[in-house]
């Protein structure tokens, strides 16, 4: 079981002195299938417990992909007030944490023009430090906030169709997801 983010078994141990640390060896990429949205909101549970305060989540679909739903599960996993709902008409929303957690910051980038100028008038870069934060549509425009991110793709069926199955690529870029196969076995 994984240790809480707050407890001493997850701090960081600096280096000691004269210590290299290894360059990152690249993105980390696991490839799940998802088959319903209660599977979905699922792997939002549990990709909440490997985030941390200071994650940047970006989430990239199709409308109707599970983007929202995905962040339900984050915001049950992270234990946040309030119904996670989809952010479109009021471009984000924030959920305090009610178990002493990070806060979730959900932003959806869909109506926003490219660029880092337009999400600078959101204040992420000061929510990030103590926030988890998701950005749905956000290709193209937050990648500067953190070198350390996770890019959550989310492929379905498209046109007339039922078929519920999703095939959801996670990639995490910089050393932070490092371990990120390893934390989802």
């Amino acid at each position: 079981m994984e240790a809480p983010h707050n407890s001493p078994a997850a701090e960081t141990v600096p280096e000691p002195a004269g210590a290299t640390v290894p360059e990152a060896a690249g993105p980390v990429t696991v490839t799940l299938t998802v088959t319903s949205p209660e599977q979905m909101q699922d792997l939002g549970r549990r990709l909440a417990r490997v985030l941390a305060p200071g994650d940047l989540v970006m989430l990239t679909g199709e409308l109707g992909a599970g983007k929202t739903t995905l962040t339900r599960g984050l915001g049950e996993g992270l234990g946040v007030r309030g119904a996670v709902t989809s952010p479109t008409f009021v471009i984000a929303r924030v959920h305090p944490s009610l178990v002493q957690g990070p806060a979730l910051v959900h932003v959806d980038a869909y109506r926003l023009g490219g660029g880092l100028d337009e999400m600078e008038d959101l204040d992420l870069d000061v929510s990030l430090p103590e926030s988890v934060v998701v950005v749905e549509w956000g290709d193209g425009k937050v990648e500067e906030l953190s070198e350390d991110r996770l890019r959550v793709l989310i492929d379905r069926a498209t046109g007339d169709t039922d078929d519920e199955r999703r095939e959801v690529t996670l990639v995490g870029i910089g050393a932070r997801w490092a371990g990120l196969r390893e934390a989802l076995a």
